[in-house]
């Protein structure tokens, strides 16, 4: 970079024709990128000449600029002599974000993952948006938690439950619950430390944490906040560029990683209409599309903003190319049927997560729980059960330690939770992570008990009635908390300026 910019020098770069920009403290030249961003240009203008720090922050990791425009567009240091600081004009919707945090339910009364959801309304829209949405109808991401309520317990008595042991081994990490916490992107836009206050909860508790390729933070920037040995896993969505993964996964190896998650059931991503809508009514999202021009559609939103580089190419030949250049446990994360459960067995993956992608992809995919079954019956024919060299993991629609024990006992090693964690820290940060910990750890002490099972190795398929599973219309009591969170679908709104 060159000597420092004055940032009146930057002013004068304002247009299509030149337009700079200033993100932590320094000076891009994104002219010929404006065309190529994801999000469309407009927003990219509507910061031309200025800093837009604030608006890049949330939902770019900060090394994105730096790994995405050409070195010889790094124009330069701002000159911090020059800097005018601007006061945030307090919109009314900030002040009211800020009513409500300041009247949110103290932590103590805070009594489920649900209650972390409840308060959707300290987020901003478009962080609500693309945090709640889910693809299409949203049949799916009902049906995950739906699948839940369609498997009973069948408790086993008189049995000396006096101590009871929760702790279980995730491919070969000690965890303090059998629960994982499940990548989910851009965490600065539910709160300023993102990923950071999911690392930092991990390490007291015991939990492993995944991080997810599109965290608001750095790679980098989590690794450093995680304690000594913490064990970490990755999730990766495969870029188009080989080398840029290669580098990617080695650099996670190096830096302690212990299991490569690798995103399956991506291949373009689903339409999550939520997200989609929020283009319309908040020009700085970060997302809203070019106008004016014919080559660009305008259904986009956040999701489809950050995600353009993943590759749709990805087949079970390259299964074999990533066992080449790490020695990470790989995980396929997305399967849905015993046919790919078997070829990923026989790839010599290490294990599969059965997810749907939190109901953001095909929508009326069965949920991962309902496919558990037929799944682990496939494997079973593969050799012993439990294989200890080859796991099992569910994620979608957790919130409750009885989810996780149904799982575990239709043959599930561990499961992930995404959005309750995401929820927790984007209300109440760091302590909110912990209290959901705690939350889930009265739960699987009083579930156990009652259920008879003294450890995980103890919750056993017996201790389940799974035959309702597949019936998808049912007699099941309403799931009050759940319907209470779930914000329906909208249909496309009048302009009331027209009106």
């Amino acid at each position: 970079m060159s000597s420092l910019i004055p940032t009146s020098t930057v002013a004068e770069h304002a247009d299509r024709d030149s337009c700079w920009i200033i993100v932590h403290s320094k000076v891009y030249d994104v002219t010929e990128f404006l065309d190529e961003h994801p999000g469309g240009s407009k927003i990219i203008l509507k910061y031309a000449g200025k800093d837009a720090t604030e608006a890049y922050e949330p939902i770019h990791p900060p090394n994105a600029i730096l790994d995405n425009l050409p070195i010889e567009k790094h124009i330069g240091s701002v000159d911090p002599n020059t800097v005018v600081k601007v006061v945030k004009e307090i919109t009314e919707e900030d002040k009211r974000r800020q009513a409500l945090m300041d009247a949110r339910p103290p932590l103590d009364e805070i009594l489920n993952l649900h209650d972390f959801e409840a308060p959707k309304t300290v987020l901003t829209p478009k962080a609500w948006a693309y945090y709640s949405s889910a693809s299409d109808d949203e049949i799916t991401i009902r049906e995950n938690r739906a699948a839940f309520q369609r498997v009973w317990f069948r408790p086993r008595i008189l049995r000396d439950v006096t101590s009871v042991d929760w702790s279980t081994n995730i491919l070969g990490c000690k965890s303090s619950l059998p629960v994982y916490i499940s990548a989910t992107a851009l965490g600065k836009l539910g709160h300023p430390d993102g990923e950071l206050n999911l690392t930092r909860a991990a390490a007291k508790h015991g939990i492993i944490q995944m991080i997810p390729t599109l965290a608001s933070c750095s790679f980098d920037e989590i690794v450093d906040a995680a304690q000594p040995n913490q064990p970490l896993f990755l999730q990766l969505y495969v870029n188009k560029d080989r080398e840029i993964t290669k580098k990617y996964v080695q650099h996670a190896e190096k830096r302690g990683v212990r299991a490569l998650f690798i995103t399956v059931d991506a291949p373009q991503l689903g339409r999550r209409e939520k997200d989609m809508r929020m283009k319309f009514v908040d020009d700085g999202a970060g997302a809203k599309v070019q106008e004016g021009q014919k080559d660009v559609k305008k259904d986009q939103g956040v999701a489809r903003a950050i995600s353009s580089f993943i590759d749709p190419s990805l087949s079970w030949k390259d299964i074999p190319w990533f066992r080449s250049i790490t020695n990470m446990h790989i995980i396929l994360k997305g399967v849905s049927t015993p046919e790919d459960a078997v070829l990923a067995y026989e790839a010599g993956c290490q294990g599969i997560v059965l997810s749907n992608h939190g109901g953001r992809q095909l929508d009326t995919a069965r949920s991962g729980l309902e496919n558990l079954i037929d799944i682990v019956a496939a494997l079973k024919t593969k050799g012993p059960w439990p294989n200890p060299n080859f796991s099992v993991f569910v994620d979608g629609g957790v919130r409750r330690a009885s989810d996780v024990l149904k799982a575990i006992a239709l043959g599930a090693s561990a499961v992930g939770i995404g959005r309750g964690f995401l929820y927790a820290f984007s209300s109440y940060g760091q302590e909110g992570v912990e209290r959901a910990f705690d939350i889930l750890r009265d739960e699987f002490e009083m579930n156990m008990r009652l259920l008879g099972a003294r450890n995980i190795r103890e919750v056993v398929p017996d201790m389940v009635d799974a035959s309702a599973l597949s019936a998808h219309a049912g007699l099941t009591p309403t799931d009050n908390l759940f319907n209470t969170t779930y914000q329906p679908l909208g249909l496309a709104q009048f302009k009331n300026a027209k009106l």
